[in-house]
């Protein structure tokens, strides 16, 4: 089995805050993640894929393609976007990492599955120090 990732990055803005919890306690829990005015990162998306290489390319998938599935389908969406607001598979979500991951997830694999390959990961990195993995569900 070999497993081929693509790197992209995007910047976003977000806010978690629960709309059911007084200011105070949406501060104590998500701290400067709670901002009214919003917050931003720059994301730092891996995608991989997992198959075996064909016998006619030896690829597992053509990464110029998977990245212009990424960029089609995710960064047109989120980057430079407030994901609270702007991004249509964010809306009711809190935007932490994780669901982020989901969502991503959830938005390619139909796509990429499409073009015979299987998605075996996303990693979404929120800062240099915090990041999700998500294998689906």
């Amino acid at each position: 089995m070999i497993y081929l990732t693509r790197v992209e990055h995007f910047n976003a803005a977000h806010k978690l805050a629960n709309p059911d919890w007084s200011d105070d306690k949406n501060f104590e829990v998500f701290d400067k993640c709670a901002n009214p005015n919003w917050h931003g990162h720059n994301y730092e998306l891996h995608v991989t894929l997992k198959g075996e290489p064909s016998s006619d390319t030896g690829f597992v998938f053509n990464a110029k393609t998977l990245g212009r599935l990424i960029k089609d389908i995710i960064l047109e969406k989120v980057d430079h976007k407030n994901l609270n607001l702007d991004v249509d598979f964010m809306k009711g979500k809190f935007t932490s990492a994780e669901n982020l991951a989901v969502g991503i997830w959830d938005e390619l694999k139909p796509h990429i599955e499409k073009e015979g390959a299987v998605l075996h990961c996303v990693k979404l990195f929120e800062t240099r120090n915090i990041y999700v993995e998500y294998y689906g569900a």
